[in-house]
């Protein structure tokens, strides 16, 4: 199993305007913020997964949280039987559900979070072991959170083994505690002290994303509705139906897209919480056609920019949510690509929406643009 090192998994940045923590810890692997290899995120996905079936067996039910471990939580699900249940926690209207779980992340800028409930029953009876995923645990306190809320509404939840699975612990001595008698255990790929980064973030000057400019030449952006639908991860899905439910849409994406002989660079770019469908079809073209691949994703996380020398983040544009045009979202350390490939499970698109999207691309050089609505 691969190892991984605090250098390998953490970048500190600068939260924008967040005085409940002002840190964040960045993952370069992740394919969230920052730009990645497809193949290096879903491996880190896999190494944690692995870790977790050794540690705990066979788990029934993987619940990722939104929205930076839904990829994540899907990677730690396929190491799991195919009979496994995957969900991840939104911040989405969903309109096919009405039941929800809430609760609250009450260190992020969004604190609102919650779970399909219509099916937490059935899931529970078919497993002894639940995993819970997420990309850091600092203090365990959403969790503890989640998992009281829980245990409100479905007492049976006291009988099954529960597990916090991230790629970076920072759970103090003291919180662990708390965690256990939550019954709640950590199984991560990397421990670490619960330090406080507020010290070491101070001397960054920041300054929020700006909006991107008006684009001088007028440029388009292609728009492909797939034939193959993706499945609702919010509203729970069987892993292996997913799965193949993904790969089929990452097959006919890359048997429809066709790339000039000077195409070097690709970048598959996902939205907000609609990852695991861009990174695995980034996956599949850096298998088929060898290109440079990255992915990442639009997100809501207001992250401070600077310049400074080794500060992860470094650009950024604010936009219009591809999901609900009244909120922002950002993207950051846009580079010039041969091709740029956004791919989203928004029903609907607004026009003003993409087309910020669309200037934040064309200002960092990239013309050759395609959505692909799943």
């Amino acid at each position: 199993m691969m190892t991984y090192t605090e250098s390998d998994l953490l970048r500190l940045a600068k939260r924008f305007h967040n005085t409940k923590r002002t840190y964040l810890l960045v993952n370069p692997l992740q394919g969230k913020h920052l730009a990645v290899s497809p193949s290096k995120a879903t491996a880190m996905f896999h190494a944690l997964g692995k870790k977790v079936r050794e540690t705990c067996g066979d788990a029934g039910l993987i619940i990722g949280f939104a929205e930076t471990a839904t990829a994540l939580g899907m990677g730690v699900a396929e190491e799991m039987p195919e009979s496994c249940v995957y969900v991840h926690t939104t911040r989405e209207r969903v309109p096919e559900e009405e039941h929800w779980i809430e609760f609250c992340e009450e260190h992020s800028h969004a604190v609102d979070q919650k779970l399909s409930a219509s099916h937490i029953s059935e899931w529970l009876k078919n497993t002894q072991v639940v995993v819970f995923v997420d990309d850091e645990i600092s203090t365990g306190k959403t969790l503890i959170n989640f998992v009281t809320r829980l245990r409100e509404v479905y007492p049976e939840i006291e009988n099954k083994r529960l597990v916090a699975a991230s790629l970076i612990n920072r759970v103090s001595d003291e919180n662990r505690l708390k965690m256990e008698r939550c019954g709640i255990e950590g199984v991560s790929l990397l421990k670490m002290d619960e330090l406080d980064y507020a010290e070491a973030v101070r001397r960054f000057t920041i300054e929020e994303a700006k909006e991107p400019v008006e684009c001088v030449e007028a440029l388009s952006l292609n728009e492909i509705i797939s034939k193959v639908q993706l499945m609702n991860p919010r509203l729970g899905v069987s892993v292996s139906e997913y799965v193949n439910n993904v790969r089929a849409f990452a097959d006919l994406v890359a048997a429809e897209i066709h790339h000039s002989g000077h195409t070097k660079s690709i970048l598959v770019l996902g939205t907000e919480e609609c990852m695991y469908p861009a990174i695995v079809l980034g996956e599949k073209l850096e298998e088929k056609y060898k290109y440079n691949v990255y992915t990442h994703a639009t997100t809501r996380s207001p992250i401070g920019i600077c310049t400074d020398e080794g500060y992860p983040v470094q650009s950024g544009c604010r936009l219009k949510s591809l999901y609900d045009r009244e909120r922002i979202t950002y993207i950051y350390n846009l580079r010039k690509y041969d091709q740029v490939i956004v791919v989203t499970d928004s029903k609907d698109c607004s026009s003003d929406s993409s087309e910020t999207l669309k200037r934040a691309l064309a200002q960092s050089g990239n013309d050759n643009i395609l959505l692909i609505r799943g």
